[in-house]
This record gives C-alpha cells, sequence and structure tokens, in this order.
C-alpha cells in the first residue's frame, strides 16, 4: 500500500457509552460527524482515550467496524488495538483490526517490552508483530498507561528498517527529544505528531507535522487554526498558543469523563459522560463548572478572533 498519512489533527477518539455500560452507538456516529465540522484531519481510533484496555476485543473489532462505517468522508483513519501482554495475541489482534479499512495502524510502545526490558527485546517484539501485516502502513504510540516507554532516535531509526511507520505520537512532552526524533525522521515518511498542547507551536516551528493529543477533542478547531497560522501569523499564532497551553490543564483533571461531559452535554451530542477507565462519580459539580466555563471561554475566543471555525 503506497498511503501517506495527512499532517494536522488527528484527534484521539473517545468511546461514548450508555448508563448501562455499553458502546453508545447513536453516540458514536454523532462524534465522528463533530470530528468532521470541526476540521480534524484525521480520527485515531482504538487508542488510549477510547478506553480500549477496558474493551473486549470483540467490543474493538465491532466499534472499528462502526467507525470504518460511518467515517465522513475526507478524514483519514488510523487504529491500534493489541493491548495483550503475550505477543502471539498481539499478532492476531493487529491483523485482525488491520484488515478492517484503515489507513495505518498504530503499535502501543510498551506492549513490546517491559519496563525493565531493553531496546533490543523491543525491537524484536516489534518485529514479530509487525510481521503479521507485512506491507501495511504503521505507526507509533508512546502510550503513558500502563507505563510510558519512550523512543529513542536510534531506535525509531531501526522500526524503519521494520516496516513502513508513517505516524508518531510522541509524548515526551520535550521540545529537544521531538528535535532529536525529526532529525533520525528525516527524508522518510515518519512524521511526528505531537501529543502535548503547550509545546506544540514550538514543535511546529522546528518541523512536528501536526497534533494528535487529548484535547482535540474540547476545540479542534483552535488546533487547527493554530497550524494555519504559525507560518504567516507569529502574532495570532502566540495568541492561540496562550490559549490552548491554558487550556491544557483540564487533562489533569478526570478525562476522558471531562471530554463526554463537554461534548455530550455542552456540545449537545446527547450521550453521556460514563466511563469505565475513571469513577464517573469524582467528576463533581466543580469539577463540571470547569469545564462549563472552559467551553465558554473558547466560544468567546472563537467570537472574538473571528477565525471563520465553528
Amino acid at each position: 500500500m503506497d498511503k501517506t498519512l495527512p499532517n494536522g489533527i488527528h484527534v484521539t477518539m473517545i468511546t461514548p457509552f450508555t448508563d448501562d455500560n455499553r458502546i453508545d452507538y447513536a453516540g458514536v456516529e454523532g462524534l465522528l460527524q463533530w470530528y468532521a465540522d470541526h476540521q480534524v484531519d484525521g480520527i485515531f481510533a482504538l487508542c488510549q482515550s477510547s478506553e480500549i484496555f477496558f474493551l473486549s476485543f470483540e467490543e474493538k473489532l465491532q466499534l472499528l467496524r462502526f467507525i470504518v462505517k460511518n467515517k465522513p468522508k475526507g478524514l483519514s483513519l488510523i487504529a491500534s488495538g493489541h493491548t495483550a501482554d503475550d505477543i502471539l495475541t498481539q499478532q492476531r489482534e493487529a491483523a485482525a483490526i488491520a484488515q478492517e479499512g484503515i489507513d495505518a495502524y498504530v503499535f502501543i510502545s510498551n506492549r513490546f517490552a517491559t519496563e525493565d526490558e531493553d531496546d533490543r527485546t523491543f525491537l524484536r517484539n516489534a518485529k514479530e508483530v509487525a510481521d503479521s501485516i507485512a506491507g501495511f502502513p504503521l505507526g507509533i504510540y508512546e502510550c503513558p498507561y500502563p507505563y510510558k516507554r519512550l523512543l529513542s532516535p536510534q531506535v525509531l531509526t531501526s522500526l524503519l528498517d521494520i516496516g513502513d511507520f508513517q505516524f508518531l505520537k510522541d509524548t515526551s512532552c520535550s521540545v529537544e527529544q521531538m528535535q532529536a526524533k525529526l532529525v533520525a525522521m528525516q527524508g522518510t515518511k515518519f512524521k511526528l505528531f505531537n501529543a502535548n498542547s503547550a509545546t506544540l507551536l514550538e514543535s511546529l516551528l522546528i518541523g512536528a507535522h501536526g497534533f494528535s493529543g487529548v484535547m482535540a477533542n474540547f476545540h479542534p478547531e483552535l488546533y487547527q487554526a493554530l497550524m494555519g497560522a504559525f507560518h504567516t501569523d507569529m502574532e495570532k499564532a502566540q495568541r492561540i498558543q496562550d490559549v490552548i497551553g491554558c487550556l491544557s490543564l483540564v487533562e489533569n483533571q478526570i478525562y476522558p469523563t471531562n471530554a463526554k461531559y463537554y461534548l455530550g452535554t455542552l456540545e449537545r451530542l446527547g450521550f453521556g459522560y460514563h466511563t469505565r477507565s475513571r469513577d464517573p462519580g469524582a467528576f463533581t459539580r466543580n469539577r463540571q463548572l470547569e469545564i462549563e466555563q472552559m467551553w465558554a471561554l473558547t466560544q468567546t475566543w472563537k467570537n472574538r478572533e473571528n477565525a471563520q471555525i465553528p
């Protein structure tokens, strides 16, 4: 397959649930359209934001099939899903998901080695799983759960010998580390998508290809406006950066519960904020008010900037 993922905003898709703990497919359909209306370039499905460590493999496949069937035209679709500990099961999971009509399969970096195992073990296991979907476009995600395994430039270079890697979701939060990775990626199809809001503008200025973080579930149009401004209007780009960097503090609140409240209630998509990964009871009224005030501030900013976004 000769595909190249687009630059821009790849939103980490959440999974709406019903109050009785099933996937809310009406909510999923509305969310897909909301992403399209709010100018994302691509969707990262079956990621940590999707609560994949709390979905059965059958649920993951059914959810992905629904997303593929209902995805608005023009959006790229990448997905992960190999949450098992053993490599043989990961091979089966990756092969099953890759054949469902996605543009690239994204590996989770901490699945290939335990925290105390070295990069040789990581690369050996990565090759075994990659070989199960040989020739398919690939990505890799430095997922923080159950532990964060950051990738060195040397490991990234070695991954290019293993498969057609095109997507890195970087969670280092370090411009210096991202710059070193970008040097290693130079001249290849491998692209770096920053997951950290505070460093986004700095990372774009050194060559990062876009954003793939949880805050695109709140106001992706602000991120798209930053992507459009940083080459042509640095004053505007810095104003946007100041806003998104500050608002991104809600990542440390109770995510993805707060994103579901923002989308389902404030954006009127009609789903609740039940989650499997967090206790919804911890989303107390003061936390709801923080999200309501962030939503209001977002609307004020958009109206004042007149940025021609929804």
